[in-house]
């Protein structure tokens, strides 16, 4: 029964890690983290294949979590599509390292691992591992300049760069 107990554990939080090798970002203020945020590059997973214009909004629970509503225009569909989630820090609410759930007691890591602290203007994601990744912004579109910057440390972190989406935002 232990085992069972362990096992069952595991598998209700085994997805709110964090890559090896890699950290959040401390100094985190959820506050201004809230409000609209768009995707402008991820890696390939299939609950995002073929949506654009991909936007997350979070926005604070009375609890002290975080509601998330992610929404993109699904081409093939010709509709948006839509999966509204909630969030809560995984240690104390300075540090950028959350766990997310859009299918009941399921969670997947939220880990920020680069934060534009001065404006709160861009933001790198990642999940358990390596395979999640995103790239956010305030704006539809990053400076190149900025983007550049942003591939080039994901790449130094071992994120498959190479592979990744750049998402259509009209």
């Amino acid at each position: 029964m232990k085992k069972v107990f362990i096992l069952i554990v595991a598998l209700l939080t085994g997805c709110t890690g964090i890559p090896e090798g890699i950290k959040v970002v401390d100094g985190f203020d959820v506050n201004r983290y809230l409000g609209v945020w768009y995707e402008v590059a991820r890696l390939d997973h299939r609950f995002e294949r073929g949506l654009e214009n991909v936007s997350a909004t979070y926005t604070l629970r009375k609890d002290g979590g975080v509601d998330v509503l992610n929404k993109g225009y699904d081409t093939k569909a010709g509709e948006w599509s839509q999966a509204q989630g909630k969030a809560y820090f995984v240690e104390q609410p300075d540090k950028g390292r959350l766990k997310v759930s859009f299918f009941g007691p399921f969670y997947g890591g939220y880990n920020i691992i680069e934060l534009d602290k001065k404006a709160y203007a861009y933001s790198m994601i990642t999940g358990p591992d390596r395979s999640y990744f995103w790239i956010l912004s305030r704006t539809k579109q990053l400076p190149e300049a900025t983007m550049q910057a942003l591939i080039e440390q994901a790449k130094a972190l071992d994120f498959a760069t190479d592979k990744l989406i750049f998402v259509k935002q009209e």
